[in-house]
């Protein structure tokens, strides 16, 4: 699980809340290796180019969620899953908390709550 890539993995089913995030990660000066609107195509993204940091939607098309699809990643990859939600409900909330969280955003993101957070789990 170590041979991770410097890159980070979108998950997110409104194209342009995914668009958004990957201008704002590619600002960064970091590399967007894919983007995926449900659990599966994250999981299979995740295992093809093994990101260190995945930034996951709660909500996805299909019958998985984020929390699916992080828990099958943080399984066979081992990245740092950053979960990015427009719900502060406490059932939304438990859910996420069952897998591994590296942390928790809610939409909108500023550009500063991004880049910080982002650096914070790069440092880990």
């Amino acid at each position: 699980m170590n041979d991770l890539h410097d890159c980070i993995l979108i998950v997110e089913d409104e194209f342009l809340i995914a668009e958004g995030l990957r201008f704002q990660v590619e600002e960064m000066s970091q590399t967007v290796c894919a983007i995926a609107a449900t659990a599966e195509e994250a999981i299979a993204a995740a295992q093809a180019h093994r990101p260190r940091i995945v930034l996951m939607d709660m909500r996805l098309r299909g019958e998985k969620d984020g929390v699916d699809a992080a828990l099958a990643i943080y399984e066979t990859v081992g990245s740092k899953v950053i979960f990015v939600t427009g719900s502060r409900e406490p059932a939304t909330m438990a859910r996420i908390h069952t897998d591994h969280p590296a942390a928790v955003l809610f939409k909108p993101l500023s550009d500063r709550q991004l880049r910080n957070t982002i650096e914070e789990v790069l440092a880990l």
